[in-house]
């Protein structure tokens, strides 16, 4: 108890002296976020790290920055925008660096696709949820507000999720030539159609070379039912004879 005194003093003591010490250093951060204006979200996120870096010289931040005339909320905003475009930006270049490695098992190959394609869907779906109050508020600080609608990163976003889906149907399409006629055939072509509409569904669409590799995985769906029906016809006629 005595330990947790003295160190709960200590702490109240740096917090005092940063207040005395640090004022005019805390006054041109002041400045500097209120004069804050940028016409490019990039720019946010540098400016953020920027100031993220300065603040982590004080003892206790917020401790600290309630004595000053901080503008606290420009300040929260300017994070809040910076950290969920950097978020976005971080799983949109998760998805267009992926590459399928042929080596690795289909069904892990598979389930990491699906694991890149959910968290696409939902940084969108979050940024969807919450994009129009965050708009109005960015707006009155001067902070880029373009991005967060559906012709900014949600686009770049939903081009990625086409992109992978595109590699999930062609690895879909490999691995029933290799297992062709196999009992996991079907359950495969279901899965990759499934995957293909998800991705279609959220999207709003397919390109023109996802389109085919899903032309290309329907087009063996049928030859694979008229191999089977072909097969029960044959059975059917052997069984008429005997």
């Amino acid at each position: 108890m005595i330990g947790e005194i003295e160190n709960r003093s200590a702490h109240l003591l740096a917090i005092k002296s940063d207040v005395e010490r640090q004022g005019d250093f805390i006054r041109f951060l002041i400045k500097e976020v209120q004069s804050a204006a940028f016409a490019d979200i990039e720019d946010v996120v540098t400016f953020v790290k920027w100031l993220d870096v300065e603040l982590s010289r004080l003892v206790d931040e917020r401790a600290v920055l309630k004595h000053f005339d901080w503008p606290e909320g420009k300040a929260d905003a300017l994070r809040e925008a910076a950290f969920g475009y950097r978020d976005l930006k971080k799983i949109e270049s998760e998805a267009s660096s992926f590459s399928d490695d042929p080596r690795q098992p289909c069904s892990s190959a598979l389930k990491k696709m699906q694991v890149l394609f959910e968290k696409l869907e939902h940084g969108v779906y979050g940024l969807v949820r919450v994009r129009d109050g965050a708009m109005s508020r960015y707006r009155g600080y001067e902070i880029p507000w373009e991005w967060m609608q559906d012709t900014g990163i949600v686009s770049q976003i939903k081009l990625q999720s086409v992109k992978l889906a595109m590699k999930y149907l062609r690895r879909v399409s490999s691995e029933l030539e290799a297992i062709k006629g196999g009992p996991d055939e079907e359950e495969l072509m279901l899965q990759g159609v499934r995957f293909a509409f998800r991705v279609h569904q959220f999207a709003g669409g397919f390109d023109g070379d996802t389109m085919r590799a899903f032309q290309e995985l329907k087009e063996k769906a049928f030859q694979s039912q008229r191999e089977i029906q072909n097969q029960h016809l044959h059975q059917q006629r052997l069984a008429g004879r005997s």
